[in-house]
């Protein structure tokens, strides 16, 4: 099932050229004319994201966003606004009055499609979130996220010195309690620690715009800027880049020419859905950590993860799209125990346990299905990016050895079965455990995946493939 898209739009050919747009994107859409039309809808199926014109007649742009937060919790849609009128006044009044984003009119496609996906990935990361703690109260655990309270912290990075100086001014003066100038050297090792990072990374224009976009590469590969909200300008003739920045992963585009009164409210939102992101994860770990995790490794355990999966199952998928299981079995542990003995295994799978967790995708989960094997499952995704996914698993296990408790150290290798589709867990589970063993066949260290086809109704079927990477030279 596609992507859900509430469209508010009082003339009607605006309203059926958006939907055309939209629908040929493969995204579910429902457009009304009135905001109070608008808000009916939401009550009765939450959309994934709503595009509303930013000057409805029979309801404020506030008012609506109001009512969208309050019947969606912690993780309302996201609201883009779209506008006739380019002027300061106009900007302020939608980011003001509780937009995500804004658009200008006539709308390019390519342009709205970009910010579309870019609102829906930050959405579903805060609801794959929501989803978690659902699934915790199921256990009969439930604990509402917290606030924050510590000061804000914004990185204003790369530009010449005086762009950056007076932003910083403004900043301060504004909301923003700390805010620090940057050279992208600077950030990229500030980012190497959560603790030290900022929040929100503001990436200046730069004269070269692939420099930007490889420092982009950068943050998001830095443990500790994994999570934090990255926003990046550009000048207005730039949309080029601008959309490759928000396909690459930013939060979120700044006009290099946009008012010192609109910056502050762009990086202020960047601030808020950052600490309700967190707030949703401090949650997810305060609640699960007993009822839901393993003891040895402080990984989700098998119930959980199974529950879980169950969930996702029912979410909707796009086209050519499902969720994804990746199982993954440790060669010849039992040599491991056998030789070094059960306490240098234990210590062995938890090293494999924290490798596998810095390298999951953010929003996909990580559990230890049972003895020495791991499972994750990826919600949305194509069998291709589940591939992708688990091959980067395989590396980070075989591309160095583990400590054992002497201070020796041995080779670990992971033989790996991929599935991808929209059946129920078990049965999706079945065909990544046949591609599992399929991979041990063909000479461990492997990624194989469990090979499908999509028919009109139901699941994923189809033969298994068993060899899909060769295996890397180790040692």
């Amino acid at each position: 099932m596609p992507r859900r898209i509430l469209i508010v739009e009082p003339t009607a050919t605006h309203r059926i050229a958006l939907k055309a747009a939209l629908v040929a994107a493969h995204y579910e859409v429902r457009a009304v004319a009135t905001g109070q039309e608008g808000i009916r809808n939401l009550r009765g199926d939450m959309p994934d994201a709503v595009i509303i014109n930013g000057c409805l007649p029979d309801l404020t742009i506030d008012n609506f966003c109001v009512a969208t937060a309050a019947l969606g919790k912690d993780v309302a849609p996201p609201v883009l606004a779209i506008i006739d009128e380019d002027t300061t006044a106009a900007r302020l009044a939608v980011l003001g009055g509780g937009a995500s984003t804004v658009l200008l009119r006539p709308i390019d496609r390519g342009w709205l499609l970009t910010h579309l996906r870019s609102l829906l990935r930050c959405h579903e990361t805060r609801a794959e979130l929501r989803r978690r703690i659902d699934t915790a109260a199921q256990f009969g655990f439930s604990e509402d996220p917290g606030a924050f309270t510590r000061p804000a912290r914004l990185a204003i990075v790369g530009g010449d010195s005086q762009h950056r100086t007076a932003m910083a001014r403004a900043l301060r003066r504004r909301s923003v309690d700390e805010v620090t100038l940057m050279t992208p050297t600077d950030a990229i090792s500030a980012s190497e620690e959560a603790e030290r990072a900022p929040e929100v990374f503001l990436l200046c224009p730069a004269i070269d715009s692939e420099s930007t976009l490889t420092l982009i590469a950068e943050l998001r590969s830095r443990r500790g800027a994994r999570r934090a909200s990255i926003a990046a300008q550009y000048e207005p003739g730039d949309r080029a880049f601008a959309a490759r920045a928000l396909d690459q992963g930013v939060n979120g585009v700044i006009r290099s020419d946009a008012s010192p009164e609109e910056l502050n409210l762009r990086i202020l939102r960047h601030i808020r859905i950052k600490r309700q992101t967190d707030a949703l994860r401090d949650s997810v770990d305060a609640n699960l950590m007993m009822a839901a995790h393993d003891p040895l490794t402080g990984l989700f355990n098998r119930r959980y993860g199974m529950r879980y999966l169950s969930n996702l199952a029912k979410q909707p998928h796009s086209q050519d799209r499902g969720y994804g299981q990746i199982l993954m079995d440790v060669d010849l542990f039992k040599t491991v125990n056998d030789t070094h003995g059960h306490a240098a295994g234990d210590q062995v799978l938890r090293q494999i346990a924290r490798r596998l967790q810095d390298n999951v995708r953010e929003g996909d989960l990580l559990a230890r299905y049972g003895g020495e094997e791991f499972l994750v499952a990826l919600p949305d995704c194509s069998i291709e990016e589940a591939r992708i996914a688990a091959e980067r698993l395989r590396v980070a296990i075989c591309g160095a050895p583990m400590t054992l408790p002497g201070g020796s150290r041995i080779q670990v290798t992971l033989s790996i079965g991929v599935a991808c589709g929209r059946e129920a867990p078990d049965a999706l589970l079945e065909r990544a455990d046949r591609a599992l063993y399929a991979a041990k066949a063909a000479g461990r260290n492997r990624v194989a995946l469990a090979d499908a086809t999509w028919p009109a109704a139901g699941g994923m079927t189809g033969r298994v493939v068993p060899l899909i990477t060769p295996r890397n030279r180790v040692g």
